[in-house]
């Protein structure tokens, strides 16, 4: 269903991306914001159930400034080299790069962003600093804090995990606290990655939930 393109940020930088397409006229696009693993099987995955969904899909590979076609797995070395790539990139320039992936998936309308783990927080930074996006949705952002007194500029879910090691449930409050106009949902007994089914904290139930709350939210904004 999908393919590889290739996107060139207003500072002049090129980067890939995976880009899913619908099968008829595109009800809105969706950038989909990859984990610390890369733009890999399961984003890809992720995107093409967008696209089944009637969106034009695009993940960008917020890696490629760091290292070029990063496709890690879920063990712990592919742990510890994730969280040594997003060290290695700026937050400044990851929104340059996700702003070209809006404009990229706006041929298919109105734009929605939805990000996992790091990428969550990248959603809140395309929420509250990217013109163009028309929804957010934030899964497990685990670095909002820092940016918590950012304003959202967009309308924005959220979704966490109640066992979440990483993301205590008084950051999550934190967070609730700062932005009342956002929909913050906390789903008990998951963790972190609750909705990777390629991990071993895959919460079938809660990721069903958070997904059809995510399609409702994108339906009500994108269309």
């Amino acid at each position: 269903m999908g393919e590889n393109i290739t996107l060139t940020a207003s500072d002049g930088f090129t980067f890939d991306a995976y880009r899913a397409v619908p099968a008829g006229k595109p009800k809105g696009g969706v950038v989909i914001i990859q984990e610390i693993f890369g733009v890999n099987a399961h984003i890809r995955e992720v995107a093409d159930s967008f696209a089944a969904d009637g969106y034009l899909a695009i993940a960008p590979a917020v890696f490629d400034r760091a290292k070029k076609n990063v496709e890690l797995g879920y063990d712990q070395d592919a742990m510890t080299a994730g969280r040594g790539l997003k060290d290695e990139c700026s937050y400044e320039d990851a929104v340059l790069d996700l702003t070209a992936a809006v404009k990229a998936a706006s041929a298919g309308g109105k734009v929605g962003t939805v990000g996992y783990c790091w990428g969550g927080t990248l959603s809140y930074l395309c929420a509250t600093r990217v013109s163009g996006v028309s929804a957010s949705v934030v899964y497990y952002g685990g670095q909002i804090i820092p940016f918590n007194d950012e304003k959202l500029a967009a309308p924005t879910m959220m979704h966490f995990g109640e066992t979440d090691a990483g993301i205590p449930l008084s950051d999550v409050e934190a967070i609730r606290k700062a932005h009342p106009e956002a929909e913050v949902f906390v789903y008990d007994g998951a963790g972190h990655g609750f909705n990777c089914d390629h991990r071993g904290s895959y919460n079938e139930a809660s990721r069903n939930k958070a997904r059809e709350r995510t399609d409702a939210f994108f339906a009500k904004n994108l269309a």
